[in-house]
């Protein structure tokens, strides 16, 4: 617990120090006497630095602030530009910590004035939030300090269901208040934290204002309570979790949203455009300037985590066969800060046994399936090394685009877990550069039939011109999964963007591999605008048949893809009702590299988006699929060589987050190959039983009649959590796919016992439902417990 506030202790700030929004090393530190502000333009040199006077009004002081208002004059904390909807909010200095409890009873809330009038994203942009929100943001030696109080009209309405740390739900579905720090004041990436009314949070990171990795662990302080008429929150950050420029005094950026379910309203601190939509608040370039934040000086910034772990574990399918095999192990993970803005990373004797199981997937196409990365030492700085990703996606694999670094060929193969010896990695920036190294050394693993590999991978990325970035990417795996020699990979990506919504990527990628003839490539062209109303989709994508990237995915090879998107999304301006109705028309055409017809999509949707966050969307697909070879889509069904035309119509309802049962239910029909396929499916479903306790179905039903056989295949599935409070959770996942003759089983009880140490404690088990009259036969089952402990100096 953060020591209570004594009471007093204000000292005001008016535009704060060094400017980390320079990239030529100059800054501005400031002081506010009597009401007016003066700036001072920091020089540093190497015998010091010099300070020269800088008035407010010169050309130097805007361009530290980059069109944003003024600062505002104290007592006041926030200045507004009615004509652009900018912002600046100033932060203010407290000479004692807060206790973190989420009430707001200290003083300091009546001494120091709130940031409010929010202005809504959704539904109606630029008009006052329904719902009052008051804001504050302090800070101390140690901490920097956001809280809100979140005035609700209908209380009896707010949706809160999910306490876990970390889980979307918070984000995605719940109430919530969401604030982004743009720490380098690089207008591209940011670190956010997001709370609901009964304490979960999450955290995570924007990068270049696109991709989002919410898998990143961050160490800081929150606490959220209900009141009679709405709910409020506090939390404590400290400046050790975040990373930003030297210097004492710093420019940031920063945004606060707040999303009322009940009414489906988004608001923000500041006015942002609705075409921006779920990435609004990533856009840090549109962030209100954060000025008078103060910095302390350079601190040894060293994270010790230390992990020990034991098992007993089954396995009738290895030979010998294992039965209640007791082990244990212990090893140790080591952060250091180089500088405020580089960190290395060092891992021995690295394990993963607490990780929650990859939830299965139905395969009917003849290609592999992305399961996305789960492995907390891979997901600090994990955008850093996205090569050639989509415009405007939330770090998800972008189809058919190849991966050129997928971290889970890192200690996985086959399925089978590697153990992994050690290894360290560098990332973070360096003026305009973001730069990442990685090395990791594997031991051998006779039941994957992997070797001793080791694992290299360089990224470096360079901002240029307003929000775009260049960059190139090399990797080299020593032994590739075959057991050969050494697979090596490399290329050069960008991505441009402008306006708000025009992105431009592309890249050049090819892959040297032992035993193949002469290097492979692979080139991507992509255009993504991503309007309110109208959205336009065009791709380009060329992959060699020997393209094989050693430390890669790639879904496909030997083809030339062509794509096209179309959307239109009209606003009806007096409907009670719908928000937003939407068409899409899209055309996939993919062709090998001689030039013959291998893949052609074309799909149509229609779907109505609802005020209450429900959505309605019917489509029809229309495909031929190239068989170049026999297909074996089920056991003892082989479709044979030819071409396939079929076609088959969707209908889906979307159920909204503020509904007790929520989720995606769909319903699929038509030709397939040469006969017909039905699937009923049910994704991302919710069924809230009390706050603390909730059901997510999964499932997916699939019948299919062919003249070659007939066939189900179908995935039934649940996850069941238990939250006792925001920082422990049990949680199972039961899962049973036909197509494997397999139910699986994965139990975990997760509990943070302080801030970055935790205990797990996990059950996992997997049976044979092959045999039709015999119970289901255990093929492996193992009991876990590790405990890791962080030291932080």
């Amino acid at each position: 617990m953060i020591p209570a506030h004594r009471g007093g202790g204000i000292r005001a700030l008016g535009f704060g120090g060094r400017d980390s929004a320079w990239d030529s090393g100059f800054g501005f530190a400031g002081f506010a006497s009597a009401g007016v502000c003066a700036a001072l333009l920091v020089v540093a040199s190497t015998a010091g630095a010099q300070s020269i006077a800088v008035p407010p009004d010169t050309p130097a002081f805007s361009a530290a602030l980059a069109g944003a208002p003024p600062p505002p004059a104290p007592p006041s904390v926030i200045s507004r530009d009615p004509a652009t909807g900018r912002a600046t909010i100033r932060a203010v200095r407290i000479d004692a910590p807060i206790d973190i409890d989420g009430r707001l009873s200290e003083s300091i809330y009546e001494q120091v004035p709130s940031f409010s009038d929010f202005v809504q994203l959704e539904p109606n942009e630029g008009a006052p939030a329904t719902q009052k929100t008051e804001a504050w943001l302090l800070f101390d030696d140690e901490h920097v300090y956001v809280m809100a109080r979140c005035w609700e009209s209908r209380p009896d309405r707010m949706v809160a269901n999910e306490m876990r740390h970390d889980n979307m739900s918070i984000f995605q579905s719940n109430d919530n208040v969401t604030f982004i720090f743009d720490t380098y004041r690089d207008r591209r990436n940011g670190v956010l934290f997001a709370v609901n009314p009964i304490g979960g949070h999450a955290e995570g990171q924007a990068t270049n204002e696109r991709q989002y990795n919410g898998d990143l662990n961050i160490i800081w302080e929150v606490s959220a309570s209900v009141f009679e008429g709405g709910w409020s929150m506090e939390a404590a950050i400290p400046f050790k979790s975040l990373r930003y420029r030297p210097g004492a005094g710093q420019v940031w950026g920063f945004n606060i949203k707040r999303e009322t379910r009940w009414n489906n309203e988004t608001a923000f601190v500041a006015h942002m455009p609705n075409d921006l939509a779920q990435r609004a608040l990533m856009t840090v370039s549109l962030a209100p300037a954060l000025v008078g934040i103060e910095v302390p000086d350079q601190l040894r910034n060293l994270d010790i985590k230390p992990y020990a772990i034991a098992s007993l574990s089954s396995d009738r399918a290895t030979t010998p066969p294992i039965d209640n095999d007791p082990d244990g192990d212990v090893g140790i993970d080591v952060k250091y800060g180089l500088t405020p803005t580089l960190t290395a990373d060092f891992t021995w004797n690295t394990d993963f046994a607490q990780v929650e199981a990859d939830e299965q997937q139905v395969n009917l196409t003849r290609f592999s399936l992305f399961f996305p990365e789960k492995r907390e030492f891979f997901l600090e700085n994990k955008g850093t090394f996205d090569f050639g990703t989509s415009g405007f996606g939330m770090g998800a694999n972008a189809g058919d685009t190849p991966v050129l670094f997928y971290s889970r060929r890192i200690g996985l193969q086959g399925g089978t877990a590697v153990p992994i010896l050690g290894g360290g990695r560098l990332s973070g920036r360096t003026g305009p550069f973001s730069v990442g190294v990685l090395n990791i050394q594997t031991d051998g693993a006779d039941a994957a039939g992997a070797r001793s590999t080791n694992f290299t991978v360089a990224r470096v990325r360079r901002d240029i011109l307003r929000r775009s970035t260049v960059g190139a990417l090399v990797t080299r795996r020593s032994i590739d999964e075959r057991g050969g020699g050494v697979g090596t990979s490399y290329g050069v990506d960008g991505a441009f963007a402008f306006f708000d919504n025009l992105v431009i990527n592309a890249y050049w990628a090819a892959t040297d591999t032992a035993g193949a003839a002469g290097t492979a490539t692979s080139y991507r062209g992509q255009l993504d605008y991503g309007g309110d109303r109208y959205g336009v989709q065009l791709e380009r994508l060329r992959i060699d048949p020997a393209f094989s990237p050693a430390v890669g995915f790639v879904r496909r090879t030997d083809m030339d893809k062509s794509f096209g998107q179309l959307r239109f999304s009209p606003r009806p301006q007096s409907s009670r009702f719908v928000r937003r109705y939407s068409g899409v028309a899209s055309l996939t055409w993919i062709e090998d590299t001689e030039g013959r017809l291998e893949s052609r999509d074309a799909e149509a949707e229609f779907s109505v988006e609802f005020h209450n966050s429900d959505k309605l969307a019917v489509s029809w697909n229309a495909q031929h699929e190239l068989l170049p070879e026999p297909f074996r889509i089920a056991p003892g069904v082989t479709l044979p060589v030819g071409g396939y035309d079929f076609g088959y119509g969707r209908a889906a309802m979307t159920f909204g987050p503020q509904r007790r049962v929520s989720g995606t239910v769909s319903v699929e029909h038509g030709s397939f190959y040469t006969g017909y396929r039905s699937t009923v499916s049910i994704n991302t479903g919710r069924v809230e039983l009390t706050p603390r306790l909730s059901l997510q179905p999964l499932v997916s039903m699939n019948r299919v009649t062919l003249p070659e056989g007939d066939f189900t295949s179908n995935l039934v599935g649940s996850r069941a959590t238990f939250t006792m409070t925001p920082l422990m959770f049990v949680s199972a996942l039961v899962q049973y796919a036909s197509s494997a003759n397999a139910v699986s089983a994965n139990v975990r009880l997760r509990w943070e016992y302080r801030p970055g140490s935790e205990l797990f404690v996990v059950y996992n088990e997997q049976r044979d439902t092959a045999a039709a009259l015999a119970a289901p036969s255990l093929v492996n089952r193992a009991v876990i417990v590790k405990v890791n402990r962080l030291l932080r100096f």
